[in-house]
């Protein structure tokens, strides 16, 4: 059975990136995307996705704040956070409520690792 996945980002590119290597995965569905936290919170209330992978720094509301809210808002949802501050992946780790943090210069393969690892049967 395969998990809803839902990315968000601010920027577009990035989005499309992780949308065409995920994509192809049997295990995964992408269910939609969205362009910052408050547009993540509307659509995660919507869409009810398994996975949010969730960038740290966007307008309208950051991904710190929208990861808080939306473990309150659907307390099973795993969330992997990810930042282009490479030093600062560990401390937004034990500070912010999401399940794995990574920094976007680690690579997109960390990414998929990341997804592989929060998706296994807990």
């Amino acid at each position: 059975m395969s998990k809803n996945l839902l990315i968000v980002d601010d920027h577009e590119p990035t989005r499309g990136i992780i949308r065409s290597l995920l994509e192809t995965r049997a295990d995964l569905h992408i269910c939609g995307e969205a362009r910052n936290g408050l547009e993540a919170i509307e659509k995660a209330r919507d869409l009810k996705p398994d996975l949010i992978l969730l960038d740290l720094v966007m307008p309208k509301l950051n991904g710190a704040v929208a990861a808080s809210i939306l473990k309150k808002m659907l307390p099973k949802i795993s969330i992997v956070l990810f930042t282009m501050y490479e030093g600062t992946a560990n401390t937004l780790a034990r500070a912010v409520e999401a399940d794995l943090v990574l920094a976007k210069p680690d690579g997109i393969h960390a990414l998929v690792d990341a997804v592989e690892k929060v998706l296994e049967p807990r």
